[in-house]
Order: C-alpha cells, then structure tokens, then sequence
C-alpha cells in the first residue's frame, strides 16, 4: 500500500496580536516563556485546529530570538500534541482528542454522545466461526463451542477512529447480530434487549504498527503507531461473556484512568 498522510483540511488563518512580552529578566527560559504564550491561544481557541502558525523566521522577528529558542519551544508543544508539523509547509494546531475513561465500563458510542461527539459505526463483518485458541481461553468456552465474530468500523465526527472485533458465545452473538450494531453499542444491546447485567471488564492495553488493511480502515499511513486493547466483558457473577479486540487511531483519541493509592501500614 502506497503510505499517505490522514486527510487532514488545513487552514490559513491571519496570526492574532502576539504581544504577549517575554521577559528578559525572568527566571524562566525564553523558550517556556514562548511555549506557554503559544500553548495560551492554542487552549483558549484564539488558534483553531489546523490553523497554521507563524514560520521559525517570523516567531523570531515578532519574540527577539532566535532559530534555536523558536524550535525548543515548537518541540515543546508538538511532545504535548498540540500541533503537528508538515516538512515543507510549516506547524499547524492539532485537533484535540476525545478520550474514554477507562474507570468506567461504558460503551464507546454512549461515552462519545454523552461528550457531544456524532458517532456511528459501519458493520464490516458478521460471521459464525470456530474459534482460536486465544478466544476459546478468553471465554471459556468448551472443545466445539462455536462465536460469533462481529467486526465493526467505528466513526467520530464522521472520521475513522477505530476497528472493533467482538467475540461472544454463538447463543448470544446471534441474538446481537440482529440488532442495530451500525448505531448501538453491544452493551446496550446486551442489556436492554437481552436482559444481561454486565460487571466488569479487564484490559490489556498495547501498541502496534498498522498494517495494510488496518491502515486503509482507519486511514492512517501504513506503520503508524495504534493503539491495541484487548478487553474481557464478564457478568456480575464473574462468568467472560464477551472478548474484544480494539484497535484505536493513536493520533485521534486517548484514554484516562484514575488511579487512587492504596493506604500502607506505617513502618516502625
């Protein structure tokens, strides 16, 4: 496959008043000092996704600087992913990316609507099949059981954001294929149509490169960097009633997860 770079609409906006001072006699570097004005309007909105910022030349007339302090600074907010650079063309401001609270167990589409995201998902395979050996351990299922595979792409604000492989036990895989799996998530279906209470989930989170078709699905370029998770759905009684495969845009979306500390015995 022939590499290409996500579609992506850029803008050239006239640059806002860049007055902001930097000041010689402060404690902090000038880089940061220029970091923190340029991370202000990419924040506050004064410079919208895809909006081109001023080339290293011109950031160095408008702060006094030079090339060297410019760079560190633009350095600075692209390890940040605030903007993203073209060779040839200049920096531009990334668009910011959703995220999922992985503390929650919530369905995709659910949590992107609740944030006020237009999400949909286009089924690209129903089947019933024998499963690996991976899948049949995940479920737990005995010598013969058979799944039902379903292979959705899913949508965020109409842009490819993932590729989701749902197994389940044939029984109950069956009853969700016949559902609405372009608009609805499996939890709900699960829930509300099948009546099965969920419980818990565990995730094993990774990163691969895209391949051929992976890359082509999501549109991104052949060997970019994605974001793998595989997740086991069980029933409140601990019983795995689905097991997924997830594989996430790893430059349009990210994950949260708050983590408390576990109080410790003083010592001594």
């Amino acid at each position: 496959m022939t590499s290409t770079t996500p579609r992506t609409s850029l803008a050239v906006v006239p640059e806002t008043d860049l007055s902001s001072p930097i000041r010689l006699d402060s404690h902090s570097p000038l880089y940061l000092q220029i970091t923190d004005i340029l991370r202000g309007r990419i924040l506050e909105g004064t410079y919208p996704p895809n909006h081109q910022m001023l080339s290293e030349s011109e950031m160095m007339s408008t702060f006094g600087v030079s090339r060297i302090t410019v760079r560190q600074a633009l350095s600075n907010l692209q390890s940040e992913g605030l903007i993203f650079r073209i060779p040839g063309k200049g920096s531009f401001v990334s668009r910011p990316r959703a995220f999922q609270n992985l503390g929650s167990l919530q369905g995709f589409g659910t949590a992107m609507r609740e944030m006020g995201y237009e999400t949909h998902s286009q089924v690209l395979s129903v089947r019933a099949m024998k499963p690996s050996q991976q899948v049949q351990d995940r479920l737990q299922l005995g010598k013969g059981e058979k799944v039902t595979e379903l292979r959705r792409l899913r949508f965020l604000n109409r842009e490819p954001i993932s590729v989701d492989v749902s197994y389940l036990p044939q029984a109950i895989g069956s009853r969700v294929a016949k559902a609405d799996l372009a608009n609805r998530d499996i939890f709900a279906i699960l829930e509300n149509d099948l009546q099965i209470a969920l419980g818990h989930a565990d995730l094993q989170i990774n990163s691969i490169l895209a391949g051929d078709t992976l890359a082509d699905q999501l549109r991104v370029a052949e060997g970019s960097s994605v974001l793998f998770i595989e997740r086991v759905i069980h029933t409140p009684d601990g019983a795995p009633l689905e097991y997924e495969e997830l594989y996430y845009r790893g430059d349009a979306f990210r994950f949260k997860v708050r983590v408390d500390r576990i109080a410790t015995q003083p010592i001594g």
